[in-house]
């Protein structure tokens, strides 16, 4: 049985690579469903993640936990922000390839 879901993203959003592709910041995988990061450190568990960061110069998503995590994590230590990026970029395999296995419909 297939669950329909419907997700809003930004309309110059670059389309969504096939799955195992490279990741280009379409957003799809943000926006369908909390990642392991999300659902470890961000409360509430929500989908669009509240992380999900569109950006205006690079035209593209960002994770918000990789290039700011203090952002969202308040209680982080300035002097941790460089290492947790690091360490959530590799958790989530962030700008690798596409891993959302989601099917579209224009």
């Amino acid at each position: 049985m297939q669950v329909q879901q419907t997700i809003t993203i930004h309309a110059s959003a670059p389309r969504k690579p096939a799955l195992g592709q490279a990741c280009n910041g379409c957003g799809v995988c943000c926006a369908a469903e909390p990642c392991p990061v999300s659902l470890a450190l961000l409360w509430p568990h929500q989908t669009p993640c509240k992380a999900l960061i569109w950006s205006e110069t690079k035209q593209r998503y960002l994770c918000g936990m990789v290039s700011s995590p203090a952002q969202f994590l308040r209680w982080l230590p300035d002097r941790f922000n460089v290492a947790a990026s690091r360490l959530f970029k590799r958790w989530i395999a962030a700008d690798t390839v596409c891993d959302a296995d989601v099917e579209l419909s224009e």
